[in-house]
């Protein structure tokens, strides 16, 4: 039974192989990933369900035992993070059979994006840095030939920014790794935390943990390395935008999280306050771009950055409070990051432009999106009872436990800039003046667009709702981040 938490990576490569044979037929690739989609929901839901009430669970590939062989490891953690991204990735893909346009779909744009949900659930998966490296490397080829596919002039030039960036970011972790297995003999994730914990840290190890900080911190767009990202996530059409926005940064924050809280743990005055004070200086950036931009595309992609500041903060806490706080908002800003890009889209595909200046009036012709749109952005900025409010909540109280006042005061300001810049959208796209035109605009049929990001905001509605519920999986996934051994004695130990 434990083969289960191997298919989250396996189902999605065989349907991207698949669809390779029916590379012109579209018709047909559109049905079969959608099949595919919704089996990896029921085999992600799957494995949360069996990590709920079983506990960790792992796999040994090959029956080579750990440390030596190939391990797939699922905590809680990891676990709601792959249900998470199969369930936005089935509704970008809903969107994508209508938002992706004709030229893109008929050179292989459902194969490569299956080999991206590929890459990003067997990052989360992994149980050895080595192979965290490799999927890293099959997500950002997919997201190498997503970027650029379509071959407009601002794909092409932004595209080649982000392979430069990503080629050196990959040397980098390679160096990292090497390093590391020198100096303790092992990358296994397990075995790492427990040498590293036998030697306590040695200082050359923090400054390893630096140098991954430095590798994860490009993936994840932390302050200043986040440079890359705002043209890179402009650049491609909508369904791209969405599952980069709502994914690919995610890895790294979750690279950042997992070896943060299992391996380089010993020397937090150090590792830790580093992590702290990017973090502050990342949401700061991000605020700045926020309302800076009167693109609502620009907009949107500032709010990833202070939102990956606002989770790596609470991870550098290590209290339960914040632990549990970064969990619940990284589940939250993945979903509604991806259904604001969808909204996002709509607009422009209504309005041709995504200058909020040349929008307005919307609500008008248009409530269902407006509506939405509003629950979408009141969630963003955290306002109760919705998904945003309880993460951050919990990150503020980690905060005031570890008597970080600077830190609870840079979130809670972030908070009401992040409304301003998202409510900005709202009274000017939806509730301002129509734009003038010659003609009187004709109201356009995008429920198609529109179904699934009214989906995802409907799971954000009960993922805040429900809290109490979702907190009993969180609460498992945090007794597990801080007490390594649980992770170590189920790896190496094999229960």
């Amino acid at each position: 039974m434990n083969n289960l938490i191997l298919m989250p990576v396996i189902w999605p490569l065989l349907t991207g192989i698949i669809l390779i044979f029916f590379g012109k037929k579209v018709g047909i690739q559109k049905v079969l990933s959608l099949f595919s989609s919704i089996i990896g929901v029921i085999i992600a839901a799957t494995v949360v369900y069996r990590v709920y009430h079983d506990g960790m669970i792992t796999l040994a590939v090959g029956s080579w035992k750990a440390p030596f062989g190939i391990i797939i490891a699922a905590d809680m953690l990891a676990a709601l993070l792959v249900l998470t991204t199969t369930v936005i990735g089935a509704a970008i893909l809903l969107y994508s059979f209508t938002g992706v346009g004709k030229d893109r779909e008929h050179y292989y744009y459902y194969s490569i994006f299956q080999f991206l949900l590929v890459g990003v659930n067997g990052a989360f998966l992994t149980g050895d840095l080595f192979n965290l490296f490799v999927f890293f490397e099959v997500m950002l080829m997919a997201s190498y030939v997503l970027l650029v596919l379509g071959g407009t002039k601002i794909q092409l030039r932004e595209t080649l920014k982000y392979i430069i960036v990503n080629v050196l970011s990959s040397a980098l972790f390679v160096i990292s790794v090497a390093y590391l297995y020198s100096i303790v003999g092992t990358l296994n994730m397990a075995q790492l935390s427990e040498r590293i914990a036998e030697v306590n840290q040695p200082g050359i190890v923090s400054v390893i943990a630096l140098s991954f900080l430095v590798v994860f911190g490009l993936k994840a767009a932390i302050f200043p390395l986040f440079f890359w990202l705002p043209g890179a996530y402009y650049a491609p059409p909508i369904p791209v935008i969405a599952l980069f926005g709502a994914l690919l940064t995610k890895v790294g924050v979750y690279s950042i999280f997992r070896t943060y809280t299992l391996i380089f743990y010993h020397d937090q005055f150090f590792t830790h306050t580093f992590l702290g004070a990017l973090s502050l200086l990342t949401i700061i950036a991000g605020v700045i771009g926020a309302v800076a931009y009167w693109d609502v595309k620009k907009i949107i992609i500032y709010n990833i950055v202070i939102a990956v500041g606002v989770i790596t903060y609470g991870i550098s806490l290590m209290n339960d409070q914040a632990i549990a706080g970064s969990i619940f908002y990284l589940i939250h800003d993945m979903l509604i990051k991806a259904a604001l890009f969808l909204l996002v889209g709509v607009m422009m595909k209504i309005t041709g432009t995504s200058d909020l200046r040349k929008m307005g009036g919307l609500i008008k012709q248009y409530p269902y999106l407006a509506w939405t749109f509003f629950i979408a952005a009141i969630s963003l900025a955290g306002i109760p009872p919705f998904s945003g409010f309880a993460g951050k909540l919990l990150i503020l109280q980690g905060a005031v436990s570890a008597e970080s006042y600077v830190g609870l005061a840079v979130i809670l300001l972030s908070s009401l800039m992040v409304l301003y810049s998202v409510m900005r959208i709202f009274i000017y796209g939806f509730w301002g003046k129509p734009a003038v035109t010659k003609e009187q605009p004709v109201k356009q049929s995008v429920e198609k667009l529109l179904a699934p990001a009214i989906l995802l905001v409907t799971i954000t509605i009960f993922y805040g709702v429900g809290t109490e519920t979702v907190y009993s999986y969180i609460s498992q996934a945090v007794e597990t981040i801080l007490d390594p051994d649980i992770y170590i004695n189920t790896v190496l130990g094999g229960e």
